[in-house]
């Protein structure tokens, strides 16, 4: 099994546990998701690599701020559906990668990735998340 190079910007296929899901006691996702990693970070201590991840879902976000919209061209070029999608920023995950929650992409078995955020899109998505966390509006759930 090779797992690809976790970097900022790629979008994997990987389950997200939301905070509703870990308050209610859940330890494992409901569904799993394609998600961007927004950091790639390597460890010192074991050369292993940290990876921040945030959802992208279908579901309209009860406040805009929330989530940044992907254009419906950035989903054709990764292979999603045709529905809108939304790239959340109040709640990410951390886990060492590749972890334990990194699936393959439906109707594969072994590919784990669908493709790059284009970079200005990337660059928003990082920048928003930054802005959010300077007023402690993001929860991030330690998935290892």
């Amino acid at each position: 099994m090779t797992f690809p190079i976790p970097k900022p910007g790629l979008v994997i296929r990987y389950g997200f546990l939301w905070s509703h899901e870990k308050d209610a006691g859940a330890d494992e996702a409901a569904k799993d998701r394609p998600c961007a990693i927004v950091v790639a970070v390597p460890k010192s201590e074991d050369n292993g690599i940290d990876v921040v991840v945030a959802a992208i879902t279908h579901a309209s976000p009860a406040d805009p701020a929330d989530s940044i919209e992907l254009p419906p061209a950035v989903c054709r070029s990764l292979g999603l559906d045709s529905e809108r999608h939304w790239i959340r920023l109040e709640e990410l995950n951390r886990f060492a990668w590749p972890g334990f929650d990194l699936r393959p992409i439906p109707g594969t078995t072994a590919r784990y990735e669908y493709g790059m955020l284009p970079k200005p899109l990337y660059e928003a998505l990082r920048q928003a998340i930054l802005d959010r966390q300077k007023s402690k509006a993001v929860r991030v759930q330690r998935r290892d």
